[in-house]
């Protein structure tokens, strides 16, 4: 049933099973991903099998969603992908403590190299990362992932690092989630590897509904994030445009959203016009004078929205509404990024894809480029300084006629948006 303006129902979801009751969730982590994002992924070089998710002839490698498609009217779902076999076949993590035992995929000094991104910088400034549930071993497994690569701690006990519950208080908290814990580590992960000097904040709504993540990124504002990733989406809806206004309209503030991994088709929040619609790519090295190429990922979210309206900052021509995405990152699992997770059974490092990825990475740039302008919205600021911006040309995510809205081409494009940082200055203003 459609919503009305003004009417938000939040259905409340069942939990995937703790540990303690694993029968469901191994088939609520390894839900094969859609037909579009399969078909997608072949795109970037991968051979699909129809039936586990994504599988490659040539690296044997597998994927699988960590949450299961919504296909409820308000609820979300994250937007995580993680590699379920094969992981060993990717490039080794860089910067490793322990070079021996480097972890599979990109690590920080990957990242801050592949961006040009300082190693320094954040200092005082606070990120917040939005998910739904609870991950009982967030904590820890920071502190993992950040020794592994010998980043500073950031943990409770310094005020480097805080979670909360959807109403900003430390306890209760929601009841934990397998599945969203896998997204939670990635998050946190994310933005120790982008800005280890920020303050971290774990705002953890109570369940997957728009309503509840909503809260909780009003929450995280309140308790002064800077800067709010949110890794989820769901389908669009005529409400989107009353969510804008109650969960997503804050100026000064930098609040970013994963795009989707299901290929083009326009998924919500990333369709706000008050936010930072972040899209996908492939990154891999090469010898160009960059280092990295980046082409967009198949499975990356695009597309034009039904229901929010054009921000005066974007002008592509086939699209009336508000176009996705803005920028992107690294999103596709088979150049993905090292990620420590251990909740539920999981047994640390793993590799992980989705623009899931991408936020907090594009999250975490904002904050190592400053304090937006007072009343600014920083989804503007690529716009205004697209000579700061790596563009992602090549690939597609989908079928629309050849049309920029899903398909990588030179300049700006669906899947990439403008493209990926090259530095701050694109992230200033």
């Amino acid at each position: 049933m459609p919503f009305t303006l003004g009417s938000t129902p939040s259905p409340t979801p069942t939990p995937s099973p703790a540990p303690s009751s694993p029968s469901s969730a191994p088939a609520a982590r390894r839900t094969a991903l859609t037909l579009t994002a399969v078909a997608a992924l072949a795109l970037s070089g991968l051979a699909l099998a129809p039936d586990a998710g994504a599988r490659s002839a040539a690296h044997r490698l597998t994927t699988a969603r960590s949450c299961a498609v919504s296909t409820k009217p308000g609820m979300m779902a994250c937007q995580a992908v993680r590699v379920t076999s094969g992981a060993d076949t990717l490039a080794k993590s860089s910067g490793s403590t322990d070079a021996a035992a480097a972890p599979s995929g990109w690590g920080p000094a990957d990242l801050l190299s592949a961006y040009a991104l300082p190693a320094t910088g954040g200092a005082g400034a606070t990120v917040a990362v939005v998910d739904a549930y609870d991950d009982p071993n967030a904590e820890a497994d920071l502190a993992a992932y950040r020794s592994t690569f010998g980043l500073p701690a950031c943990g409770s006990a310094d005020g480097c690092f805080r979670k909360v519950g959807q109403s900003g208080g430390a306890s209760p908290l929601p009841v934990p989630d397998r599945a969203w814990a896998e997204e939670i580590s990635l998050d946190l992960d994310m933005v120790s590897a982008i800005c280890p000097q920020c303050h971290i904040l774990l705002v953890e709504a109570t369940t997957s509904a728009i309503d509840d993540l909503g809260a909780a990124v009003n929450t995280a504002v309140s308790l002064g994030a800077g800067y709010v990733s949110n890794s989820y989406g769901g389908g669009e809806s005529s409400a989107d445009p009353f969510f804008d206004s109650q969960f997503f309209d804050h100026p000064g503030v930098a609040i970013t959203a994963s795009a989707g991994d299901a290929g083009y088709g326009a998924e919500y929040p990333a369709a706000s016009q008050y936010v930072t619609a972040i899209g996908g790519t492939s990154l891999a090295r090469d010898s160009s004078a960059r280092g990295w190429g980046e082409t967009a990922w198949g499975g990356s979210g695009s597309g034009c929205t039904s229901f929010d309206p054009k921000p005066v900052w974007q002008h592509d021509a086939e699209c009336a509404g508000r176009t996705i995405a803005d920028v992107s990152a690294v999103s596709d699992p088979s150049t993905g990024v090292a990620v420590y997770d251990t909740y539920g059974g999981d047994q640390g490092w793993e590799v992980f894809g989705g623009t899931s990825v991408a936020s907090p990475i594009i999250a975490s740039v904002y904050a190592l480029a400053g304090t937006p302008s007072p009343g600014s919205y920083p989804a503007s600021f690529p716009y205004a300084h697209p000579e700061g911006i790596n563009d992602a040309a090549g690939g597609s995510n989908g079928s629309c006629s050849g049309s920029y809205l899903c398909t990588g081409l030179t300049g700006y494009d669906g899947p990439t948006g403008l493209g990926t940082p090259q530095g701050l200055t694109a992230f200033q203003g």
